[in-house]
């Protein structure tokens, strides 16, 4: 007789905004899903999961918390990166380049990934990678640009992460192409000149 077990339970809607709340002091709108809000504590750049690997290879563990939610990644930024990120683009010389790389500023939302601990629920739940720390300021641990007042000294830069970031998911879009192969051409139909 063969015994099937259960995937841990999803804890209710209630318990998930009151953790968010009340552990990271982190504003929450009703569900389900459960979900943050952006632009107040953090900004949220979101990449393919695969760049987003890339990205944390490459930082190590200088990127804050991060979470994953099907085949998108989550890494959390300082609040108001939102604003920075069309011109870092820019400025480093990603502009123009269609990169699958987004960012959730002010008014925006994110799915609260389950609390640490708590099973990993259905497939496709958002989960942390690198969770926030309960009780902790975590805007003091976000990447930030160096010169702006919420990043703490310790902060991992802003910058660094970004350039990271298009790399990997230019990357990724890259092999992508490469693996689909060349798109069909469509041949013209040729005129023959009579004589």
């Amino acid at each position: 007789m063969a015994f099937t077990v259960p995937l841990p339970r999803t804890p209710p809607d209630g318990a998930l905004a009151r953790w968010y709340e009340h552990e990271l002091g982190w504003a929450t709108v009703a569900g389900p899903p459960v979900r943050l809000i952006t632009g107040l504590r953090f900004d949220v750049l979101e990449l393919p999961a695969a760049a987003g690997h890339g990205v944390l290879r490459r930082m190590g563990r200088a990127t804050g918390p991060v979470a994953l939610r099907g085949h998108r990644m989550r890494l959390l930024v300082a609040a108001g990166s939102a604003e920075e990120l069309p011109g870092l683009l820019d400025w480093l010389e990603w502009g123009g380049i269609s990169l699958d790389l987004t960012v959730l500023g002010a008014d925006g939302r994110m799915t609260a990934p389950l609390p640490p601990g708590s099973g990993s629920g259905a497939p496709g739940t958002a989960v942390w990678l690198r969770a926030p720390a309960p009780g902790r300021e975590v805007e003091a641990s976000l990447p930030a640009l160096r010169s702006a007042l919420w990043g703490g000294a310790d902060a991992p830069c802003l910058v660094r992460l970004v350039a990271a970031a298009a790399v990997e998911c230019h990357r990724v879009r890259l092999l992508s192409a490469r693996t689909r192969g060349p798109a069909p051409q469509q041949l013209s139909p040729q005129r023959f000149a009579s004589s």
